[in-house]
C-alpha cells in the first residue's frame, strides 16, 4: 500500500522527469525516497541575496517569483515558477556563491526538494539523471535568450501577449505589479492593457 501512495504522490515529478530519461521501478524508488518534501506559506522567502542557494526545487503545487533589487531599490521579476516547474538559482546553487535573487512564495507551496548533497548522491547512483539536469539547464537559457530579445525588440503590449503564452494561468494568480515588474512596464499599463485585450 505504501508504494501505491507514493506513486501516487511523486506521480507528476516522475512524469517530469520520464520527458527526459526512462526509469526503471527501483530508480524511481531510489529517486522519490531521496526528494525531500517541503511545505512553505505563501509569502516564504526561500532565500534572499547574499545568501547561498542551497536547493533545486520542483513544485509540486503552488506558484513562486525570481527576482532582484536593482540599484534604484525597485523589484524586478526575473521569472516565475508554478505546478511542474523546477526553481533554483542554478549559478549560486552550482558555485556554492551568494545569490544575488530572491525566491519567495506566492501562493502556500508544495515542493519536491533536492540539496547539493543529495542531488551529488542521485547523480552517483542513477548516473542518467545527468541529461535531466542538462536539460533544465538548456530550458532556462532558452527562456532567458529569449526574454532577452524580447525585452529588447517588442512593444510593451507584445511583450505582454509572449508573457500569457508562457505563463497563461499567472495573471489570475498573482497582483498586477508582478507583472509589470517583470515586463517593466507601470501597473496601470498592465491594467490598460488586459482591459484592451478583454474586449476584443
Amino acid at each position: 500500500m505504501a508504494k501505491l501512495i507514493d506513486k501516487t504522490m511523486y506521480a507528476n515529478i516522475i512524469n517530469n522527469v520520464s520527458k527526459c530519461i526512462q526509469l526503471t521501478e527501483e530508480e524511481q524508488h531510489l529517486f522519490t525516497s531521496i526528494l525531500k518534501v517541503q511545505h512553505v506559506p505563501a509569502k516564504t522567502k526561500l532565500l534572499q541575496e547574499g545568501e547561498v542557494c542551497q536547493f533545486e526545487g520542483y513544485i509540486q503545487k503552488g506558484c513562486i517569483r525570481i527576482y532582484y533589487v536593482n540599484e534604484n531599490g525597485f523589484e524586478v521579476t526575473v521569472t516565475f515558477a508554478v505546478e511542474d516547474w523546477w526553481v533554483s538559482d542554478i549559478a549560486s546553487f552550482h558555485e556554492q556563491k551568494a545569490s544575488r535573487l530572491f525566491i519567495e512564495t506566492l501562493e502556500d507551496t508544495e515542493m519536491y526538494i533536492l540539496s547539493p548533497e543529495t542531488k551529488e548522491r542521485l547523480l552517483q547512483k542513477v548516473p542518467k539523471f545527468e541529461r535531466v539536469f542538462r536539460m533544465l539547464v538548456q530550458r532556462n537559457l532558452v527562456t532567458f535568450q529569449n526574454r532577452l530579445i524580447n525585452t529588447i525588440s517588442q512593444k510593451a503590449a507584445d511583450r505582454y501577449l509572449e508573457f500569457i503564452k508562457i505563463y497563461p494561468t499567472i495573471p489570475q494568480r498573482v497582483a498586477q505589479y508582478y507583472i509589470a515588474s517583470y515586463l517593466g512596464v507601470s501597473a496601470e499599463f498592465v491594467s490598460t492593457i488586459r482591459k484592451r485585450l478583454s474586449a476584443k
